[in-house]
């Protein structure tokens, strides 16, 4: 089996096995921490038995997931990186906005962001497939991209990362953006990176931010925050959490950097925690996402001081 069909199948096979159990109160029941420090709910262990099982029995593969880490099977040739439910929380909550995503790179020691060769992505209820292959642009199984073509920061719809993340701190930083585009745009916290990220390629979505890791590098203080608010761990985006999504909106003609607008080529895969986490701004255009970032970097001198001395 070629390493893009089983990409897509095992993208499959995981939506499958979790959308019966979406929205059911037994999924909420925690089983403890994953890797990463997050939560693993009992709707995160059927998704990662089913990733385990299936790539068992294709042997010579690698993968890193969610819960996992690093598992090697044989002498892979690739390694998939993998977040089994990326939107645990709707998932449990039975809404939209959870996903399947995997992303497939050639196996190495230590392989890079740039290094991501396919992308798939599965939404578990409604099931659209959106699949990017590098340099091969992206495909939406229910249609075409679109991007938005909404220049205007008054009329911003967007995401952000929230989970985990300390909500004064986080509006510190934001908050002017957030006044900006409240009544003629909106701001919503979707619960997953994947689902929000793949907005920008549907037209419903014109940037996505997560700047969690770039204020803890910038304002060391407020790693404390971050500690208390996950319950001991630090919670940002994981490349498990993006890795897919990076390469099918970039395929998508969207601009998408880390939080301070560099590349986020030379990020490493196979890790997660505090320093393997990546902050990501992404825009369906390059004006739009030089906008944003010049309110983070406004936002960013805010909490500078707030918290001085």
């Amino acid at each position: 089996m070629e390493i893009k069909d089983l990409i897509y199948e095992l993208t499959a096979k995981i939506q499958k096995s979790v959308k019966p159990h979406i929205g059911k109160v037994s999924s909420r029941h925690s089983l403890g921490k994953a890797v990463g420090g997050d939560t693993t709910f009992v709707i995160d262990e059927i998704a990662e038995k089913e990733t385990e099982d299936f790539l068992k029995k294709c042997g010579n593969i690698a993968y890193y997931s969610e819960d996992k880490g690093l598992v090697i099977f044989g002498k892979p040739e690739f390694v998939l990186i993998i977040d089994p439910i990326d939107g645990t929380r709707p998932a449990a909550a039975g809404l939209e906005s959870c996903c399947v995503s995997v992303a497939g790179a050639v196996y190495e020691e230590k392989p890079k962001m740039k290094n991501v060769l396919y992308g798939c992505i599965q939404e578990i209820k409604n099931e659209t497939i959106f699949f990017a292959e590098k340099g091969k642009s992206v495909k939406i199984e229910t249609g075409t991209p679109i991007l938005s073509d909404n220049d205007n920061l008054k009329n911003l719809f967007w995401t952000i990362g929230f989970r985990g993340r300390p909500a004064e701190s986080l509006i510190t930083v934001l908050g002017e953006l957030v006044d900006i585009s409240s009544v003629d745009g909106g701001l919503f916290d979707l619960g997953s990176a994947c689902f929000s990220l793949t907005r920008l390629i549907t037209g419903q979505m014109d940037a996505y931010v997560d700047i969690g890791k770039r204020m803890i590098e910038e304002v060391p203080k407020v790693n404390r925050y971050f500690e208390e608010v996950g319950q001991g761990s630090v919670l940002n985006n994981n490349p498990y959490d993006i890795a897919a999504a990076v390469l099918i909106v970039k395929e998508g003609g969207c601009i998408v950097t880390d939080g301070y607008g560099r590349s986020l080529d030379d990020y490493y895969l196979l890790g997660s925690g505090a320093e393997f986490q990546i902050s990501t701004i992404a825009a369906t255009s390059a004006s739009l996402h030089k906008k944003i970032i010049f309110e983070v970097d406004k936002g960013i001198q805010r909490l500078k001081d707030k918290l001085a001395g």
